[in-house]
């Protein structure tokens, strides 16, 4: 029970890694807000989860929204000990010219906007409490960027050298601030990741990782766990790749 009594908020929580997060940190004792733009998929999840988790249908890329999803953590359970940014949205693998204006825009906005949202709803209260923990969700293509995916690629940087400024800045208030760097996984964007979902292109992404599979939630789920409990806690700034070996 690692995380008993402590009050999570995960963001992209109805499917993939989110899911799997919310699920882990709750048989730890976590009470889980599920967040997700799929709300009925988030009501889905909190039922899975049962007494203490509840569901709000969030779009991070939308200031009064997350503040939404913040105010309803508070109301529910009078504080916030965990903020995780899960949610993520990619362009489809390929030219970097043929990505339109409103999918990087989109792009941006929920792999980079959200997180500046979430800190300015969250650290206030965090800070008062007398701490907190940040959990970035990046990726590898933010470590060792590869042709396709540019601009998630460039969003992925982004968030880690976020997370590593915001880790300096909040360590006076005792607010730790890491981030995941999952290589590819089973999860709703590995299509658009691949290009296209063949046998092939699976074989491909499998053979560039040295332990030979891809992720699975919860490999990433015990890394964010991990991270987020107490057993981390002189760990900040920290972006953990986890990743069967991919970025070595």
């Amino acid at each position: 029970m690692r995380l008993q009594d402590k009050v999570a908020i995960i963001t992209g929580g109805a499917s993939g890694f989110g899911r799997g997060m919310a699920l882990r940190f709750a048989q730890e004792g976590a009470k889980v807000v599920v967040a997700d733009i799929n709300g009925k998929g988030a009501e889905s999840v909190a039922r899975e989860i049962g007494t203490g988790a509840v569901a709000v249908a969030v779009d991070v890329s939308r200031k009064e929204d997350i503040n939404t999803m913040v105010g309803i953590a508070m109301n529910v359970h009078g504080r916030v000990d965990i903020m995780v940014n899960n949610a993520g949205f990619t362009h489809r693998n390929g030219d970097m010219l043929a990505v339109d204006e409103e999918t990087f825009d989109l792009i941006t906005a929920v792999n980079m906007k959200s997180i500046y949202f979430a800190a300015r709803a969250v650290v206030p209260i965090m800070a008062k409490q007398g701490g907190g923990v940040i959990l970035n969700t990046a990726s590898t293509a933010g470590l060792r960027p590869r042709p396709g995916l540019t601009w998630y690629n460039a969003s992925k940087g982004w968030a880690i050298t976020a997370t590593k400024s915001m880790a300096v800045e909040l360590a006076p208030k005792n607010i730790r601030v890491n981030c995941l760097c999952p290589v590819a996984g089973e999860t709703g964007m590995l299509a658009l990741f691949m290009g296209e979902d063949t046998p092939e292109k699976r074989e491909q992404f499998r053979s560039s990782i040295p332990l030979g599979r891809l992720s699975t939630p919860l490999d990433i789920a015990n890394a964010a766990l991990w991270l987020v409990s107490d057993e981390a806690q002189f760990i900040t700034g920290v972006a953990l790749e986890v990743d069967g070996g991919r970025c070595i």
